[in-house]
């Protein structure tokens, strides 16, 4: 085997070498994580940031992400199990279980159960929880405007389209 002589490395694959020995961290846009990147990548990119944006665009309400994406359902469709909230939501039933305790310890939601099959409970927003949720959405729709920035109203409905017919698509599969 030969050997290396000293002070001589070779880059990693993907990786570009650099006079002190680190290596370049492409920034969002950039080489991977731009147009180069996979779609999946940059799905999760993305959302990984409209996430953090909105857990700091929410903190002062004393609301989370997870929490919003709760309260928006469970207005949406009134009624929803907590199976069926954490379906909607992508959270596990543990983490919804929470949420759900940490939301009816707070006034916001409330329940009921179901009038044929007692043991499952039921949730509803309270007039607190519909409060607090107008006060979350006029935030996140500033989120969404930015997010649609630059788009006009046909360029928006395609991606919203494409993006729901993604995830229809990769659930039958």
């Amino acid at each position: 085997m030969a050997r290396k002589a000293n002070g001589v490395t070779r880059p990693q694959s993907g990786r570009k070498a650099v006079e002190d020995g680190a290596v370049h961290v492409p920034a969002p846009g950039e080489g991977k994580r731009g147009e180069q990147g996979y779609l999946g990548y940059l799905l999760r990119q993305a959302h990984a940031a409209v996430r953090l944006t909105m857990e700091r665009t929410l903190a002062d309400l004393g609301v989370t992400s997870p929490q919003f994406a709760v309260l928006t359902m469970l207005n949406a469709y009134p009624g929803l199990s907590g199976a069926d909230v954490a379906r909607l939501t992508f959270l596990t039933p543990q983490t919804v279980g929470v949420i759900i305790r940490n939301l009816e310890r707070d006034g916001a939601i409330l329940m009921t159960p179901h009038p044929v099959h007692g043991r499952i409970q039921q949730w509803t927003l309270t007039p607190r929880g519909a409060t607090l949720l107008r006060a979350c959405r006029q935030r996140v729709l500033e989120l969404e405007k930015r997010l649609a920035r630059g788009l006009d109203i046909k360029a928006e409905t395609a991606i919203r389209r494409w993006l729901a017919g993604i995830a229809a698509e990769l659930q039958e599969g």
